[in-house]
């Protein structure tokens, strides 16, 4: 038994087939399929079923591939331990995030990270919540930045964790008749005219709001957020955003725009934070970004 065959049977329980496993790992398939057939035969089990419609873990292969799962961990943690001793770190970081988090908590929580740590590339890409998790699940990326959904999904191998709770705003222009309020109903916005940004997560709510107290005029969809802003800021419109981050953004800095919360708090509320897989190796690199997340998340609760 070696590493590299531990390595072969993890990829190929991930991606149900040898010839995908084969091209993440730059391994032929008959090398992989060998490394495999001799580890059955000095372990006297069989650890896949074969066929034209997968690779499949048997019941004793599950149990060998979890074993694998804690043994590759470990010699992450020891790599880990001598990178500490050394003083060294991973040299990229891999992330996903939803647009939401990519504006608002991204760029400081960035610019703190790679001034105490220059010298790891990081790599960001801008997706949806399920783009995420499927990122996630398929070891594509180090951490995943996302809406925390309220039904999460089964799988037993995704950690979440919080970072912080936003609730819907309404955001007006600072010439608006409204700008002076503390709070407002959603019945004093039926007349106004709204922008709205193009997820899945606002429309779900703006769907929502009208089924409960009625459609409102929306002038357009759009996922540019500058767009809105000043739309909004220019009297054309209302629109309604999450509170997170508002007290970073120039708009609302300059008075241009101003928020109003809802006299019922209760309205919506969501929670942002991140996500990993638990069968990837928790890195220092991602262990130290998580830190700069939490340290500027806590200044904008």
């Amino acid at each position: 038994m070696n590493i590299e065959q531990l390595q072969y049977i993890i990829k190929v329980a991930e991606t149900r087939s040898i010839s995908n496993a084969s091209e993440s790992l730059h391994i032929s398939q008959a090398g992989i399929s060998m490394a495999i057939t001799s580890l059955e035969k000095e372990l006297g089990i069989k650890i896949f079923k074969r066929s034209r419609l997968g690779t499949v873990p048997t019941e004793e292969g599950m149990e060998i591939i979890q074993k694998s799962y804690e043994v590759m961990s470990k010699l992450e943690e020891i790599r880990e331990s001598v990178q500490l001793q050394t003083n060294t770190m991973e040299k990229e970081l891999r992330v996903s995030s939803t647009q939401s988090l990519f504006l608002t908590v991204l760029p400081k929580s960035l610019a703190l990270f790679k001034k105490k740590y220059p010298n790891v590339k990081i790599v960001i890409e801008e997706k949806g919540g399920q783009e995420v998790i499927h990122d996630v699940l398929n070891n594509k990326i180090d951490i995943g930045l996302l809406n925390i959904p309220k039904e999460k999904p089964k799988e037993e191998e995704l950690e979440f964790q919080s970072l912080m709770e936003a609730n819907v705003v309404v955001s007006v222009s600072k010439n608006s008749p409204l700008a002076g309020r503390k709070s407002i109903t959603p019945g004093e916005l039926i007349n106004e005219n709204l922008v709205v940004y193009n997820g899945p997560k606002m429309k779900a709510f703006i769907q929502d709001f009208f089924d409960q107290y009625g459609e409102m005029n929306v002038l357009f969809y759009t996922n540019n957020t500058e767009i809105i802003k000043k739309s909004v800021a220019e009297g054309l419109a209302i629109s309604f955003s999450y509170d997170m981050g508002l007290g970073n953004d120039p708009y609302y800095l300059s008075g241009e725009l101003v928020p109003i919360p809802f006299a019922d708090t209760n309205i919506i509320s969501l929670e942002f934070g991140w996500v990993r897989s638990k069968k990837q190796h928790f890195s220092r690199a991602a262990k130290e970004f998580i830190r700069c997340l939490e340290i500027h998340t806590a200044t904008l609760k």
